[in-house]
């Protein structure tokens, strides 16, 4: 089939960026990168703010139509603590906001810089005033961590990214469970990073925390480019199965959304679009996004529209001949199909799902 190029799906808002350090009421470097949710009938961000320091932490943003007319909070909503968690000495960076309807509580999934690297910390909060923090739920270097809104067969599901820092391995998109949202295994990778030429090779991310939709777990995923002369981050998209998360249905192949505008290619990190937070209104997705690690925009798309378009992609994760190659060369046989690896231990051939 040949590949049709849908370009950008996601329309930018004329208001752009929506947030600024002029915004904010107290002194600091840069605001991105926030978390977001409809709470109490209002958009509700998770603003990361970078402090003189180059220290991060995080506060609230409200607003009653989520583009302008912002009361922000006016001191840090959220603040490192470092003596009774260790691991944010160097502070707490893009958050993920999900509503766990049985705790009646929202999940904070956050990064938290130790001394060792980033990793994944989890809070707990009612109200965005008070927060209980779990801690460390996976060690560093990892990063990109979201939860899953419902239990699957029991057991909590966390989306995260760890990196190898030995052996020049690919940076993909990993799946973890537990029982108590403290304790994770179960470990597989859910999204490979692709090879070569492609927007998305060898290194990618999730973006904001899964969406719920009839037709499956949207996610976000941000691909890391590097070229000789500068480094770009681009989003793409796939769909998970609703019962079990590890299918990833399809996947987009082109970017559906990049750096453009000026106040996304120049700030304190060129070329950069990073939303952690996304809310539905209606049938309209909302992203909100870290524009050079700089400010705050926003971009909508009909979740209708965006449906459409997963439904035209494909449902292989990478090149079939990259498959044909781990076959030939590894005794591996492979079903390309949703990323399904066959492994041939004994004669026999269990599904290490991908």
């Amino acid at each position: 089939m040949i590949w049709k190029d849908h370009g950008e799906l996601f329309q930018r808002n004329k208001k752009n960026p929506i947030l600024t350090i002029d915004d904010w009421p107290y002194q600091a470097n840069s605001v991105f990168n926030p978390a977001a949710a409809i709470v109490d009938g209002q958009t509700l961000l998770l603003v990361r703010v970078e402090d003189h320091r180059g220290f991060s932490h995080l506060t609230v943003a409200r607003s009653k139509n989520g583009i302008d007319g912002w009361e922000i909070d006016p001191e840090p909503t959220l603040m490192p603590d470092p003596l009774n968690y260790p691991e944010e000495i160097y502070g707490i960076e893009d958050p993920r906001i999900t509503y766990i309807d049985e705790m009646g509580k929202w999940a904070v999934a956050y990064t938290a810089f130790s001394d060792s690297g980033p990793l994944p910390a989890l809070a707990f909060t009612e109200d965005f005033r008070k927060f209980e923090r779990v801690g460390a739920t996976l060690p560093p270097e990892n990063k990109d961590a979201a939860v899953f809104p419902v239990r699957f067969n029991g057991m909590w599901a966390m989306i995260h990214r760890p990196v190898s820092g030995m052996g020049g391995g690919k940076a993909n998109i990993w799946i973890s469970f537990s029982p108590d949202m403290k304790y994770w295994g179960d470990h597989q990778v859910l999204l490979y990073a692709r090879e070569g030429g492609w927007w998305d090779a060898r290194k990618i991310g999730l973006s904001p925390q899964p969406l719920h939709t009839p037709d499956g777990w949207l996610i976000m995923y941000h691909g890391v480019r590097q070229t000789s002369s500068k480094t770009s981050y681009k989003l793409g998209l796939a769909l998970l199965d609703l019962e079990d998360p590890r299918k990833v249905l399809y996947r987009s192949e082109g970017w559906v959304f990049g750096p453009r505008e000026l106040y996304e290619r120049s700030g304190d990190v060129n070329d950069v679009v990073f939303p952690c937070g996304w809310v539905l209104v209606d049938d309209e997705i909302r992203i909100y996004y870290g524009s050079a690690d700089t400010s705050v925009s926003l971009a909508t798309a009909k979740v209708s529209d965006i449906l459409e378009y997963m439904h035209e992609c494909p449902e292989t994760q990478c090149p079939e001949e990259y498959y044909r190659w781990f076959e030939e060369n590894s005794g591996f046989s492979s079903d390309a199909k949703k990323g399904d690896v066959k492994i041939k231990i004994k004669n026999e051939t269990p599904s290490v799902r991908g």
